[in-house]
């Protein structure tokens, strides 16, 4: 829970250090580029989720030799797809401005921000596999000195750079994608400590055949075709979002971005049971073991619930207090306070959803995940739009009824799931029985 609630930390900075400057422009420029970046992107978290399945699901089996192949493919998939989405930033920027337009001075502010984290890219997409593939063997306490070494550089780099050289949202963006690599360099010197052999040694170990076997690989893009769909398809939620309160004005962009921070606070925190249940659910599948399966969903299910209950009462107690340390300008905090009910609320609707993502990506049901969320978001969308004359009241009954959709759409297959346990004697030659 430490690591996971560390996680969203820099958002939370980067909104913090930006708003105490007092320029609602600014701050409405970095909402709006961060959910550009967090569109492109996220796009690739199947890196993160599809790792931590499979990793998971070999060492349950134990095959240590794939749970290393499975880093190597991660971190060279990751650091490829960066490298390329670097090259093409100017395109994919000017489209994204472009039909997420926020006024002149908003899309300049958001266009500083969103060159400089590109410039992350690399980074941050290898970073992800590094993280997947060591929550996927329970090395939680490595994620966590990974997200603290993330979170010291990227407050330490924005400060400088905005507080001190007045740089702005490009600053945050900058601090942001220097922090993504100070970040790569430890978690690849975290994960050759965990595997007892630096990354480069591994990689001279082991052929390149193993590494490029099609059966893997095949595997691995499965997984993660789906597991992309998934991810793009949840992230239109937010990006629809965005562009709903970009329509209504800079203040109205400016505070549902600062509810935005809660909501990923509460999200990750409890996020850490879910990836707990991934880990447990994977290696349940991998030896399986059914009474492993549904113990790992009960105790994990059961803690999600009392911790989005416990942060929902907490946001409804202190969360104006909150908003006025984050932000200074008035408009800007009255407007959050007035929808700050909205987002105490997702903590205690999202749990249920969340820990049916964690139990289904430890099982990789791609195709489960992918369904559930097309249809969440053709939902929301049509939600949405329904609800329009009523301002921004209608984009955050719309935004948290999909907490709902979510778990309800996916929680359809889990009696599929269920019965598609396979004990472990009829898994010959350590096949996934996934």
């Amino acid at each position: 829970m430490l690591g996971q609630a560390s996680v969203p930390l820099v958002g939370i900075v980067d909104t913090v250090v930006v708003g105490r400057t007092g320029d609602a422009g600014a701050l409405a420029g970095v909402a709006l580029g961060a959910t550009i970046i967090n569109l492109v992107f996220w796009s690739f978290g199947f890196l993160r989720m599809g790792l931590t399945g499979l990793t998971a699901q070999a060492h349950g089996a134990d095959r240590q030799r794939e749970v290393e192949a499975l880093f190597l493919r991660g971190i060279g998939i990751g650091g490829s797809l960066g490298f390329l989405l670097l090259a093409f930033q100017i395109p994919l920027t000017s489209l994204a401005l472009a039909v997420m337009s926020g006024g002149k001075q908003v899309s300049a502010e958001a266009s500083a921000y969103v060159s400089a984290r590109f410039f992350g890219a690399p980074a941050a997409l290898a970073v992800f596999a590094i993280t997947g593939w060591l929550l996927g063997l329970g090395r939680t306490r490595a994620a966590l000195v990974l997200q603290i070494v993330m979170n010291a550089s990227n407050t330490l780099l924005d400060v400088g750079l905005v507080w001190g050289a007045g740089m702005g949202a490009g600053g945050i963006g900058a601090g942001t994608a220097g922090a993504e690599w100070i970040a790569l360099v430890t978690g690849l010197v975290i994960c050759g400590r965990v595997a007892g052999a630096s990354p480069l040694a591994m990689l001279k170990r082991f052929p390149k055949s193993h590494l490029l076997d099609r059966e893997e690989l095949a595997k691995l893009f499965a997984v993660n075709r789906d597991l992309m769909i998934r991810t793009v398809a949840l992230l239109l939620v937010f990006t629809w979002l965005a562009s709903s309160g970009a329509r209504l004005g800079a203040t109205t962009l400016a505070a549902n971005h600062v509810l935005l921070q809660f909501i990923s606070v509460a999200a990750f925190a409890l996020d850490a049971f879910a990836f707990t249940a991934e880990a447990r659910v994977g290696q349940a599948l991998g030896a399986g073991s059914r009474p492993r399966f549904l113990r790992a969903i009960r105790l994990t299910s059961e803690f999600a619930l009392l911790g989005g209950a416990l942060i929902t009462l907490s946001y409804f107690v202190f969360g104006k207090k909150v908003i006025d340390l984050m932000v200074t300008d008035p408009a800007t905090f009255e407007t959050a306070a007035a929808f700050l009910p909205f987002a105490a609320l997702v903590p205690l609707l999202g749990a249920p959803s969340w820990m049916l993502d964690g139990v289904f990506i430890g099982a990789t049901r791609g195709k489960a995940l992918r369904n559930a969320a097309v249809l969440t978001t053709a939902l929301y969308i049509a939600l949405d739009l329904l609800l329009r004359p009523y301002g921004n009241w209608g984009v955050w009954i719309a935004f948290t009824a999909t907490y709902v959709l979510r778990a309800v759409t996916l929680g359809a297959y889990l009696p599929g799931l269920l019965r598609s346990i396979k004990p472990a004697e009829r898994l010959a030659g350590g096949a996934s029985p996934a």
